[in-house]
């Protein structure tokens, strides 16, 4: 990204012409972020709460009596409940490595307090492609346009990876075809060569039914699947009860659609697939995600320039995460020992069950719980206790910073340095501040630091800068960062991993399994439907007939963007289908109730054709506070814990829907 600065004040925000992957253009969010930058509505001073929980209300106060109050408090929990008590919040509300992920971690395990497993987002799939291939890690994006068929399996690439389009272009260009395997007919979707709107959940049906063709045809490479895999036997056997007719039962597809893919994907060469992490996100999506994972082993395509399959980059970036987070601090801290976790799906529930010790205090940041945690009414619940001390380091006054006792100002990424890496691409970029911050802003660098000297910290580590936290970071002796130094980062605009000139990871196997293959796992991938699906609980579908799909909306990203009026507008809606919203009595535009066992949230009707009976898509995430009786989706999702890594399952979700006056 280039950002252009007159007279202090940046002005316009641009890709790098020059840069492999941006070339030239931005994302629509990110291209006007300037927008967020200079809002009104920015965050610029601390603030301490004057009114009830949740509404709002705070005043200014000075940083020296904000630090000092979350650090007598914090203390004072420690010292009575145990350091368990205080529970920290983020996720990737900044994709920065010190921003996200560095003096935060030193502050709270030298304190001792809970450890959050962060896996809202993608905890399952990386679990299963960690279980089948041993690295989360594929095909490179720049080697997409060799390929001659392209599989977008749960990707909405328009909205969520733009950046990507372009190889994809180009790959059609050269003969390509394109597919989108999706229950929703995205944008992406809608400008395929074809569109598999598979039923939701049934990700892994479709897998076996097209693994069934290919192997009993012949069609796999037996030559890659002897030398550089395991358990072909058994996948063989359980691929043999999923026949196509079997799997279009499960997954709304033909079995002439199923068999005609299958074919064409393992013949068609090179071909890859761009999986993204709304597969996983159901109650059994490890196991649909090492279903789709086992395909390009199957046909041997990772040997191929433009084979094989792409879910995430992140694990090429092997930064010594050890140096960066300080796990071993715990062993300083009053708990002389590692903390116990809490998973952040579960965070209702730790807020108003969680004992020995109860959570007493809870410290937000790059994240905004109240809006994007499942199971949202029970969040509340805990945000409202009127003794669980909360902060919340922020840029706007989102849902969660209503519920805040002191609120903190946090810089932007065009205001503090950091060390960027991606999930889509291989290139390491370091940022220096373009623009000074506004107020009294602070980076989360720097605020963990100051509450570290405010508790009496005193290991070194707590006044490194963030320099000499770059360079730790960088030092984990890695191949793949071998040359890549921070001058190097400083002198150039970015820098490509030591991947060698052609990266084709798995071509000659290398999976960094235990047993250096990878891993079929037939005996976890046997197909279950999710549990609230229309083949689900019986129960539960007796009563709610219709699954939600909460899927990315494209104008925002997650909450963040929120308190921009055409976001709220796109997430403020629910597409339903014509046959659905007859039955129903409901017209275009209508406004409707969606609800459940959990709770309840209103939104406009579009009956627009984007989804089949059964499925009601809703584009999230909506900041409740924006939203009439102060509740999204998620006052709808489950806090149920996907099969693997903890994932959360906001796919699985039974809802139904009913016509509202205005």
């Amino acid at each position: 990204m280039l950002v252009q600065v007159e007279d202090g004040r940046a002005f316009r925000l641009r890709g790098d012409p020059a840069h492999p992957i941006t070339r030239g253009f931005l994302c629509a969010k990110v291209t006007r972020y300037l927008e967020r930058e200079y809002s009104p509505e920015r965050l610029l001073y601390p603030l301490m709460r004057t009114g009830l929980k949740g509404e709002g209300r705070f005043m200014r106060v000075s940083w020296e009596t904000a630090l000092d109050l979350i650090a007598e408090r914090l203390r004072e929990i420690s010292d009575y409940y145990g350091p368990e008590a205080i529970l920290p919040y983020s996720y990737t509300g900044t994709m920065g490595l010190l921003n996200g992920s560095s003096m935060d971690r030193r502050f709270f395990h030298r304190l001792g307090a809970s450890r959050l497993d962060r896996t809202i987002c993608s905890a399952a799939g990386s679990a299963a492609l960690t279980a089948s291939l041993g690295y989360r890690y594929g095909t490179d994006p720049e080697q997409f346009p060799e390929a001659r068929l392209i599989l977008a399996w749960g990707a909405n690439i328009l909205a969520t990876n733009v950046h990507l389009w372009p190889f994809i272009v180009e790959a059609r260009r050269r003969g390509a075809r394109f597919y989108v395997i999706d229950p929703v007919q995205t944008r992406t979707a809608e400008v395929a060569d074809k569109h598999f709107a598979i039923e939701p959940g049934t990700d892994l049906a479709l897998a076996l039914g097209m693994m069934h063709v290919i192997i009993g045809e012949g069609l796999y490479d037996a030559g890659y699947v002897a030398r550089h895999c395991s358990g072909f036997e058994e996948l063989s056997e359980l691929v043999r009860q999923y026949p196509p007719e079997r799997a279009a039962s499960l997954t709304g597809l033909q079995p002439e659609e199923i068999v005609g893919l299958a074919r064409e994907y393992a013949t068609r060469r090179p071909a890859v697939i761009r999986l993204n992490y709304g597969v996983q996100r159901t109650d059994y999506g490890g196991a649909a995600v090492r279903g789709i994972a086992a395909l390009p082993a199957l046909t041997g395509s990772w040997r191929e320039p433009g084979g094989g399959l792409l879910l995430s980059t992140t694990h090429a970036f092997a930064f010594d995460r050890q140096a960066l987070e300080r796990p071993d601090l715990e062993l300083a801290s009053p708990l002389g020992r590692e903390a116990r976790r809490v998973n952040m799906n579960e965070l209702g529930k730790a807020l108003t069950s969680l004992v020995d010790p109860p959570i007493q205090a809870l410290v937000v940041y790059n994240s905004n719980p109240a809006a994007v945690a499942p199971n949202q009414n029970l969040v509340l619940e805990g945000l409202r206790r009127p003794d669980l001390f909360t902060v919340v380091i922020e840029q706007f006054q989102t849902d969660t910073a209503d519920y805040a006792d002191v609120v903190l100002p946090a810089t932007t990424f065009l205001e503090h340095t950091d060390l960027y890496y991606s999930w889509g691409h291989y290139y390491l970029q370091l940022a220096r501040p373009a623009v000074e911050a506004p107020g009294e802003c602070k980076s989360n660098f720097e605020i963990f630091r100051l509450l570290a000297q405010r508790m009496g910290f005193q290991e070194p580590c707590f006044r490194e800068t963030e320099e000499e936290a770059i360079r730790a970071a960088l030092a984990s002796g890695h191949p793949f960062l071998e040359g890549i130094t921070y001058e190097r980062l400083s002198s150039e605009p970015w820098v490509r991993l030591n991947l060698g000139e052609l990266f084709l990871p798995f071509a000659a196997g290398g999976f960094g399994t235990p047993s250096g293959k990878c891993e079929f796992g037939a005996a976890q991938l046997d197909f279950r439907p999710p549990i609230e699906s229309r083949r689900g609980d019986e129960v539960l579908r007796r009563r709610y007939s219709l699954e939600l799909v909460s899927l990315k909306a494209a104008e925002g990203l997650n909450s963040s963007f929120g308190n921009w009026p055409e976001v709220d507008r796109a997430t403020s809606v629910a597409w339903l289908n014509a046959q659905d919203a007859a039955a129903r009595g409901i017209r275009d535009g209508d406004l409707v109730r969606l609800f459940n066992d959990r709770g309840s949230c209103l939104l406009r009707a579009s009956v627009n054709g984007k989804v089949r009976p059964g499925i009601v898509a809703a584009p999230s995430i909506r900041w409740a506070r924006l939203a009439p009786g102060g509740r999204n989706v998620n006052a709808l999702t489950s806090d149920r814990l996907a099969d693997l890594g903890g994932g959360a399952v906001f796919y699985s979700c039974l809802v139904e829907v009913e016509r509202c006056d205005d």
